[in-house]
């Protein structure tokens, strides 16, 4: 990713304390919303709050995005194909919530970093490690042998779950870590699961494209709950065919 500043609007520099965001409806549909600022875990929740996400490489100030259209996949939507069933119903596999926050966002890093350059600079990771110990940010990790062959992460706010990134070291590790998410957003009341830009992958997988003000509207509306702020390590998952 590179800095983006579209000449046809202006788009505004935020105050380092200020924590009031831009309208997200005013950006453009590629999302570019804010820049400036910090990673201030108020300031976070407050953007995630209102549709708006920070995305940046090292050497930009720091981006604040609300793109159109959002990558939304409501959990009862996900998509298991014959070869996956089989792979979710595997003993070998075991997923694990909450328990090495750090260890997964770190290989998030160094998978993105691997393949196109990675956003995930020790800025970002501070500040979503902060979130995690306040209890808003997650883990969802799968073990064979004891070994993390794979995960994602992301913050819970209201009855959603905004993915921020994930990754496998062997094959269906993330996939299997999205499923897990899935069945507990499901059995939490999660409406929906904020996957933020497209992707093949994830669309495969039953993310559906969903316009900015729709989306927006239903966050209004997963914040009315208080959600499942906190640590997750006491939820266990097993792979239930029916759900």
């Amino acid at each position: 990713m590179s800095s983006i500043f579209d000449e046809e609007y202006f788009i505004p520099p935020l105050s380092k304390y200020s924590f009031t965001f831009p309208d997200p409806r005013d950006a453009g549909e590629e999302g570019l919303l804010a820049y400036g600022g910090g990673l201030e875990p108020n300031r976070i929740l407050t953007a995630y709050r209102n549709g708006i996400f920070p995305w940046y490489n090292d050497d930009d100030p720091i981006l604040w995005w609300s793109p159109n259209p959002r990558l939304v996949l409501y959990p009862e939507d996900f998509k298991v194909n014959k070869s996956f069933h089989k792979v979710l119903k595997s003993s070998k596999y075991i997923v694990k919530f909450d328990t090495n926050f750090e260890q997964t966002i770190q290989f998030c890093a160094k998978i993105r970093e691997y393949k196109e350059g990675t956003w995930l600079i020790k800025e970002m990771r501070d500040a979503y490690i902060e979130l995690h110990e306040m209890g808003f940010a997650h883990s969802i990790e799968v073990y064979e042998d004891d070994t993390l062959i794979g995960g994602l992460y992301g913050l819970s706010i209201g009855s959603a779950f905004f993915g921020e990134s994930m990754f496998s070291l062997k094959p269906n590790g993330s996939k299997i870590a999205l499923k897990a998410l899935c069945d507990f957003s499901l059995e939490k009341g999660f409406k929906f699961i904020d996957c933020q830009v497209p992707t093949e992958h994830l669309q495969r997988l039953g993310a559906k494209l969903v316009d900015r003000d729709i989306f927006l509207n239903q966050l209004q509306e997963v914040l009315q709950s208080g959600g499942e702020i906190g640590s997750w390590k006491n939820f266990k998952w097993e792979y239930n065919n029916d759900r």
